[in-house]
């Protein structure tokens, strides 16, 4: 099983000298991976479905992985997950093509629909069409990143006569890993993804999600060249030895842990990591 930490960019680590001591902690010990979290903005005053109080700090995506990729040599970074609806999928493509080259090779790139309208309402974007605008940007940045002669014709994303260089270290790309816990969600990384993500998950919720998974499946055609589909959750609760052996025999390949009772100081969330690697046998 591959263990990540969730969340190095958010609260209390957000500064530079926290973030740096999380991830290097979470390299000595033998993290597979570290991620970030993503809202561009929060609602004020915060209400329902928003996760985050207004004031919650949290560090851009794209700059949070950058300052990663400088200060770490083997950790795998993700975005976990961009929000891809509220980005220019151009502009991204060639942010995150840069992040793969200054890391060499090892982003993962995490994406999700989203699901506060009043995020999208402060960008200017329709909340309805989040869904169509996901699934597109992600075939026009496949075309940036693999084309010799990059072209695309969509809804939202028209382009030709391009070029955006360097690409990826990864070949064809980082992995796509599409985050979201519905069925429009589960088709989607059928259909787009490297790999799926669901956030705060039991081992009964995951079964769940594993078994729409194979229903979408079979009503969405899988293209051959993606593979087999890889499955990351970050897990509810506490995880032992006996929780990462239930989630495994269900095919799981990627636990990426939330510390939700060391969140805000970072000594316990070094801690959190220490002993982790310690119960896990990693490193």
């Amino acid at each position: 099983m591959k263990i990540g930490f969730f969340g190095f960019n958010m609260g209390n680590l957000a500064t530079p000298q926290a973030m740096k001591q999380i991830l290097m902690a979470a390299e000595r010990c033998g993290f597979e991976s570290a991620w970030t979290g993503e809202h561009v903005v929060a609602i004020d005053p915060q209400e329902p479905p928003s996760p985050i109080v207004p004031d919650h700090p949290m560090l851009d995506t794209i700059a949070a992985l950058s300052f990663a990729a400088g200060i770490t040599l083997r950790l795998k970074l993700g975005s976990g997950i961009i929000l891809l609806a509220q980005r220019n999928p151009v502009v991204l493509a060639k942010e995150l093509a840069s992040i793969d080259v200054l890391s060499d090779g090892r982003l993962l790139f995490g994406v999700g629909v989203g699901y506060v309208q009043g995020e999208f309402d402060a960008m200017g974007i329709p909340f309805n069409e989040r869904g169509a605008r996901v699934s597109e940007h992600i075939e026009a940045m496949r075309a940036l990143w693999t084309q010799d002669k990059p072209e695309f014709e969509g809804r939202f994303t028209a382009f030709q006569g391009i070029q955006s260089k360097p690409g990826p270290v990864q070949t064809p790309h980082p992995p796509i890993i599409i985050g979201g816990m519905s069925p429009p969600a589960y088709r989607r990384a059928i259909r787009h993804g490297n790999g799926w993500y669901g956030f705060n998950q039991s081992v009964e919720a995951t079964s769940e999600s594993i078994a729409g998974l194979k229903i979408a499946s079979a009503d969405v055609e899988r293209p051959t060249e993606l593979g087999k589909l890889s499955i990351s959750i970050t897990p509810k609760g506490a995880v032992d030895a006996d929780t990462v052996k239930r989630f495994e025999d269900l095919g799981v390949e990627r636990l990426i842990l939330l510390p939700r009772g060391a969140r805000g100081q970072t000594e316990l969330m070094e801690r959190f990591i220490e002993e982790t690697a310690t119960q896990l046998g990693l490193g």
